[in-house]
């Protein structure tokens, strides 16, 4: 649908409008993604609060991850259920803007926590007699807080900035929500500006918690390759394992969605990623993140003190 001189009131999320023969096929698969994801967020979630043997540091911070996942996929799979079940495939405008309010948050979210949670592996495998000490349930807390007050911040900022875009031609968003970077394709403003500043904004954010990821890893497997016994480091090493795992999944994907050339660029293969992280990841990082293994994890205070002294 094309308007001339006319401001945008509404967009269309195409999805996958060029597979027609299949959109129930992906209303099913879709439906027991975004249930799984549910039943296993919130699984680890109750454990949390109603398990005083779950009251630490590491969980908080799973929990955090829990409730990211959930908002991840609630906030895109349900409307695209309603796209492959009845064909309404028309956002409003302030729900389109909401969306991309909510991605900003849920994805700064995501590289500051999982960033605190490779600080925590640091602290149980460098530092394991302080451990209580400089990972304790106050310092989690405000790590978390902070985390989500950057994250909520450069959410309104980016809002503001697409919020100043004028939408008079097109109202066709080829992709599964309300993105930055489809939508400002969309844009018969100049967005130069508006792109340097997420930029810009997008390397200062996300070089803080990288940083931190990878010199917190670096530190791990400096101290895991100085045990003696085969036995010790594996030991030592499955302690941080799943959050490794976690790691390279969320990097691999966003890197792989947001850092690629132009001259490489497809909205197809942005779809796939996009399926990757607000469906699959959140399905699978409860799997990943099993409990018997978190619960291993965070005797990190005492058995790995053992191992590695």
């Amino acid at each position: 649908m094309e308007w001339s001189n006319l401001t945008v009131t509404d967009f269309v999320l195409l999805a996958f409008h060029e597979l027609p023969d299949f959109q129930l096929v992906f209303f099913f698969i879709f439906l027991v993604i975004y249930v799984a994801t549910l039943i296993g967020n919130s699984l680890t979630i109750g454990l949390f609060c109603f398990d005083h043997h779950f009251h630490s540091p590491m969980y908080i911070l799973l929990c955090n991850m829990s409730v990211l996942d959930m908002s991840f996929t609630s906030m895109v799979l349900p409307k695209l259920l309603d796209i492959f079940l009845t064909g309404d495939n028309v956002i409003s405008y302030h729900g389109c803007i909401t969306q991309v309010f909510f991605f900003v948050v849920l994805m700064v979210s995501e590289y500051f926590i999982l960033a605190t949670m490779a600080y925590d592996r640091y602290v149980a495998i460098c530092h394991p007699l302080r451990y209580s000490y400089f990972m304790s349930l106050q310092v989690c807390f405000w790590m978390s807080l902070i985390s989500w007050s950057i994250a909520i911040l450069e959410g309104i900022l980016f809002v503001i900035l697409i919020s100043s875009c004028t939408f008079c031609g097109s109202n066709e968003v080829d992709h599964l929500f309300c993105d930055l970077k489809p939508l400002m394709m969309l844009s018969c403003s100049d967005t130069q500006t508006i792109e340097m500043v997420i930029f810009v904004l997008g390397v200062i954010i996300g070089f803080v918690p990288s940083v931190m990821t990878l010199v917190s890893y670096i530190y791990i497997i400096s101290t895991i390759l100085k045990i003696n016994s085969t036995e010790g480091r594996h030991k030592t090493f499955s302690t941080c394992s799943s959050h490794l795992t976690v790691i390279m999944l969320f990097y691999g994907t966003v890197l792989g969605m947001y850092m690629r050339p132009k001259s490489s660029y497809s909205m197809d293969q942005d779809k796939v990623f996009a399926i990757l992280y607000a469906g699959v990841i959140p399905m699978l990082n409860p799997l990943i993140y099993s409990l018997k293994k978190s619960r291993g994890e965070e005797s990190s205070g005492q058995n790995i003190q053992k191992t590695v002294f």
